[in-house]
């Protein structure tokens, strides 16, 4: 008997500290600043050692939310100085306007200090919490509207180049929403020549296996949030690797037999959550990536 309480209290400890840990530590006090480097094909010297920062599924408005967070990582992201601030959506759990401009004042910073910053729509933000959920229309649209107003580009199926003080050219490429219908790769790059540089990206990573080969060879995207929860001792495997064989990629860089041939993938764990606010030995994310040109045709994604 004495045994069994013994064996029932280390349990309940082990649960509570767990819980703590991931209701409260890890999603809230230990942001994980990934620095990758990154070979883009025909990319000019001018634009070596620039940097592309990553921030994605915000989700403002989530019971528990995580806004101190957003903050944290829009000052992290600062301080690395980017050439460029990518938001690969899922900027609120599920939009009406107070959490909208809520959301958006979170990113002034970014445009204060005068660096570019783009992104693209996530499902959430059309209120969309299944695949299925009826698309609002009407709250994105305020929500696009609302992110141009603050001076945050919104790229839905089209790109945009970006040039340095010399006249070279990198665009960003940026698709609109899977789940709301309204992706279409072949629209997005129908403006770039084949042999320019550019970064794709993107809320859901679905949309990636639809990248003609060598096309996107440098990816982004986000919307698994990693799974939130990791298994101990496998830091590479997330219950969404198990549960939902369907996803692309839970995080990380994608496997190079994913997509068609020569594209590379990188999925964010993003700052949020879903469902639950909770993560377990998974990390709110901010990603660094530093480009550099190749003289082969695919990249090389750095592992960070």
């Amino acid at each position: 008997m004495k045994i069994f309480k013994s064996i029932l209290l280390s349990v309940l400890l082990i649960v509570l500290v767990l819980g703590i840990w991931s209701f409260i530590i890890e999603p809230r006090f230990l942001l994980d600043v990934q620095t990758h480097e990154v070979e883009v094909p025909n990319l000019d010297p001018e634009w070596k050692g620039k940097k592309v920062a990553l921030l994605a599924d915000f989700q403002v408005g989530m019971w528990l939310g995580n806004t101190d967070m957003v903050r944290k990582a829009v000052r992290k992201a600062l301080e690395a100085k980017p050439a460029m601030v990518l938001i690969a959506g899922d900027f609120v759990y599920k939009p009406d306007s107070s959490v909208i401009k809520r959301a958006v004042l979170l990113l002034q910073p970014l445009v204060e200090a005068e660096v570019p910053v783009i992104a693209v729509m996530g499902n959430h933000d059309y209120s969309q919490m299944e695949e299925s959920s009826e698309v609002n229309e009407g709250m994105a649209a305020y929500l696009m509207a609302t992110l141009e107003e603050s001076g945050i580009k919104v790229l839905e199926n089209e790109s945009v180049p970006l040039h340095t003080g010399n006249g070279a050219t990198f665009h960003v490429v940026g698709l609109g929403s899977t789940w709301a219908g309204r992706c279409d790769v072949k629209k997005a790059l129908r403006n770039i020549p084949s042999d320019e540089p550019r970064v794709i990206f993107m809320h859901n990573p679905i949309a990636f296996r639809d990248i003609p080969a060598d096309e996107g060879l440098f990816t982004l995207a986000a919307h698994t949030h990693g799974g939130q929860i990791r298994l101990p001792l496998f830091p590479s495997e997330s219950w969404l690797n198990i549960a939902r064989p369907r996803e692309v990629v839970a995080d990380g860089w994608a496997a190079d037999t994913i997509g068609n041939g020569g594209n590379r993938l990188y999925v964010s764990r993003g700052i949020g959550f879903s469902l639950i606010p909770m993560r377990l030995f998974c990390r709110p994310e901010l990603t660094i990536f530093n480009l550099s040109p190749t003289q082969g045709t695919v990249p090389q994604p750095g592992r960070g």
